[in-house]
């Protein structure tokens, strides 16, 4: 048989410029590969040119701008049908100048809430949901507070800021589970906020939720993606093998853990920081730290590779919840810019 060519593979950088709740994206050039879809400025790297240099390369090319300061967001690997593309995707931290399609490239700035992934690049659509997603997943506690009571503690949680939403009820039944699942996507909504059940995800239409989180055991019998976007779609994951077969779904993001010791079961086997911390590397999807989390283990769970933390005590056990969800509302990606 006569042998393949290699696979061409390119190193590609990208900067993620925001204003507020806004992100600029360029279209790319009919013709090209990805031809008409929406992406973050940027380009292929020049041999032996360093990732830095040339995002400040490709961003003064292309849209005019003087890049003073970035940061690393996060690097991928995709697998196109036709090449092979290494994405380093870096925030922009402070720059001089105005954005401008430079290259007669169709440039807008777009609402970061409102981007669909099916407009971009199949590469950047992690991107978009490591974007979209907030820093805090709270989960729910029904079972303590009484179905009133947990209401009217989400409502002092979304007031504050929480916008990522779990209800997680095993012991309801499907009726009832469902009809309280309507209650409080209508509060979420109300507030701006998604809330996803954990539960079949055939249910998500009868609970008028935003997406579904899968536990292990679900996780593990999919395979496909069971919805399509806009809906979302989170796993709970502990090892190796689950946050593959999550990657290999495509879900936007995952729950790790249990990191350390939690309250209800604390004798369980936990992860550590340092395991969790080379499973997160292993990964390129966002990953919620999850077990025995309080607002102040945030940073450490940023240094080790997590986009920010799953929590159920540690918010609605709290007589000062609203200060706890504040700490992370604080934490959303912001970008300075020179004038």
């Amino acid at each position: 048989m006569p042998e393949q060519a290699p696979r061409r593979a390119v190193h590609v950088v990208a900067g993620l410029l925001t204003d507020g709740g806004r992100i600029c994206v360029t279209r790319r050039r009919a013709g090209v590969h990805q031809g008409g879809k929406w992406e973050f400025p940027g380009g292929k790297l020049e041999a032996a040119e360093e990732p830095l240099t040339g995002l400040r390369r490709e961003l003064h090319e292309e849209l005019g701008i003087d890049v003073r300061a970035a940061r690393p967001f996060i690097k991928l690997r995709h697998a196109y049908a036709d090449i092979d593309v290494l994405l380093d995707v870096w925030e922009i931290v402070s720059y001089r100048g105005a954005p401008r399609g430079r290259e007669a490239q169709e440039l807008r700035w777009a609402e970061i809430e409102h981007l669909d992934p099916r407009e971009f690049p199949e590469a950047d659509r992690p991107v978009l949901r490591r974007l979209q997603l907030p820093p805090l997943y709270v989960i729910s506690d029904v079972r303590r507070f009484g179905a009133d009571g947990f209401v009217a503690r989400l409502e002092r949680a979304l007031a504050a800021g929480a916008r990522l939403i779990q209800l997680r009820e095993p012991h309801m039944a499907r009726n009832a589970f469902c009809g309280y699942a309507r209650r409080l996507a209508g509060l979420c909504r109300g507030f701006g906020a998604r809330l996803l059940v954990n539960a079949d995800p055939a249910w998500v239409p009868e609970c008028g939720a935003a997406g579904v989180h899968l536990n292990s055991r679900r996780l593990m019998a999919l395979c496909a993606r069971p919805l399509d976007p806009p809906c979302w779609i989170g796993a709970s994951c502990h090892d190796e093998s689950e946050l593959a077969h999550a990657q290999s779904l495509a879900l936007d993001f995952v729950v790790l853990g249990p990191v350390q010791p939690t309250a209800s079961h604390p004798a369980s086997p936990t992860l550590g920081w340092e395991r969790f911390a080379m499973l997160c590397s292993g990964t390129a999807l966002p990953v919620y730290a999850i077990g025995g989390m309080g607002a102040a283990d945030f940073p450490r769970a940023r240094a080790a590779g997590a986009h920010g933390l799953a929590m159920i005590s540690g918010v609605w056990s709290r007589d000062d919840l609203e200060t706890v969800v504040r700490t992370f509302a604080a934490a959303d990606l912001s970008v300075a810019r020179e004038r």
